[in-house]
C-alpha cells in the first residue's frame, strides 16, 4: 500500500476541494510541501479520487437491479440512480446525499451497497438542473457552490416524499450524507416530515438554535482529524441534548475528513469506515423497519 501523504497536505488539500483557497494557492502551497513543483504533481496524484480502484458492489453485480430514475423537483427534473436488490419484498428506502463532487462513481458505489444490505436506495444528483454531474471535479465542486442551499433542501424533500411513494418502498425513508451532503442530510432532518432517520458521516453541524427544531433521529459520524467541522460538535451536541433529541455521535480518532471514500487512498480508513457503517446499516434497519436482502 502507497505511504499515506503528508498530514500538512492533505489538510491542505481539504481547504482547497471545500472552497477555502483557489486552485493557484493551493498548487503553491503543496509546492512548498512537496519541495517542488514536480513534487506538487505526484503529491496531488495521491490525494485525488481514484474510483477504478474503489468500487465494492459492481454496477453489473447479480444481486441488485440499478435504473436512472428522475423526479419531479420544485424547480425541475432531477435524476439519480435507483438501486434494489433482486427478489420480491418491499424495502426501507434511503436516500443518498453525495458530496461537493456531485453523483459521482463512489456515491453510486455506496448506492449499491444499501441495496445489497436489502434497502432501496436512491443517489440523487442535486446538479441535475445545470445538466448532471459531470466528470471534472473542479467543474462539479464550482457548480456545487452555484446551488442555493435552501432551494437545495426543498428538492431533498421532494425527494424524500418520492421515495416514500414508490411502490417498491415499505413507506419508511431514511438518508445518508457524505461531507456537503452530511450537512444537507441535517437539514433534511429538519425540514422533512417524512424523514425517519438521517445519518451524516462529517457533515456541516446545524447552528444550535434549530436544534429544537430536529424531526428525525440522527447518527452522526466525524474524524477525529477533521478540525474544520469538529470545530461546531460541542455547541451542536449540547443543544441536541438540551432539546431531548434523540441522535448517536461517534469520532474516529486518527481519522481524516472524508475517511469513508475508499476511493481517495489519502483518507480513507478502513476501520473507522467498516466500523461506521456497520453503525449506519444498524441505525437504518432500527428506524426504518427490516431491510429485504436480495436473492443471492
Amino acid at each position: 500500500m502507497p505511504a499515506r501523504p503528508d498530514r500538512r497536505a492533505i489538510a491542505l488539500y481539504d481547504r482547497y476541494t471545500h472552497g477555502e483557497i483557489g486552485r493557484r494557492a493551493f498548487l503553491e502551497r503543496l509546492a512548498l510541501i512537496a519541495g517542488s513543483t514536480a513534487g506538487a504533481s505526484a503529491l496531488l496524484a495521491g490525494l485525488a479520487n481514484d474510483y477504478a480502484r474503489a468500487a465494492m458492489v459492481a454496477p453489473d453485480d447479480s444481486r441488485i437491479v440499478t435504473t436512472k430514475v428522475s423526479f419531479d423537483g420544485p424547480d425541475g427534473h432531477v435524476s439519480g440512480l435507483l438501486a434494489t436488490g433482486v427478489g420480491d419484498g418491499r424495502r426501507p428506502s434511503v436516500l443518498v446525499i453525495h458530496e461537493n463532487r456531485g453523483l459521482n462513481p463512489h456515491i453510486e458505489d455506496v448506492t449499491r451497497r444499501l441495496a445489497i444490505s436489502g434497502f432501496l436506495a436512491y443517489g440523487i444528483d442535486l446538479l441535475s438542473l445545470q445538466g448532471g454531474t459531470p466528470a471534472d471535479e473542479d467543474k462539479a465542486r464550482e457548480m456545487i457552490g452555484k446551488l442555493d442551499a435552501d432551494k437545495t433542501v426543498a428538492t431533498l424533500v421532494v425527494a424524500t416524499a418520492f421515495l416514500k411513494a414508490r411502490p417498491e418502498s415499505n413507506g419508511s425513508v431514511g438518508a445518508v450524507g457524505f461531507c456537503w451532503g452530511g450537512g444537507m442530510a441535517n437539514r433534511l432532518a429538519v425540514a422533512s416530515d417524512d424523514l425517519k432517520a438521517a445519518v451524516a458521516y462529517y457533515g456541516q453541524t446545524l447552528p444550535p438554535e434549530q436544534a429544537a427544531e430536529v424531526k428525525a433521529p440522527l447518527l452522526l459520524h466525524y474524524a477525529g482529524l477533521d478540525e474544520r467541522i469538529n470545530a461546531g460538535i460541542p455547541a451542536f451536541e449540547k443543544a441536541l441534548k438540551e432539546n431531548d433529541k434523540e441522535f448517536e455521535l461517534y469520532v474516529y480518532e486518527g481519522a481524516d475528513h472524508a475517511f469513508n471514500n475508499d476511493a481517495n487512498p489519502a483518507r480513507y480508513e478502513r476501520r473507522a469506515a467498516a466500523l461506521a457503517w456497520d453503525r449506519t446499516i444498524a441505525f437504518l434497519e432500527s428506524h426504518l423497519g427490516g431491510a429485504v436482502p436480495p436473492i443471492r
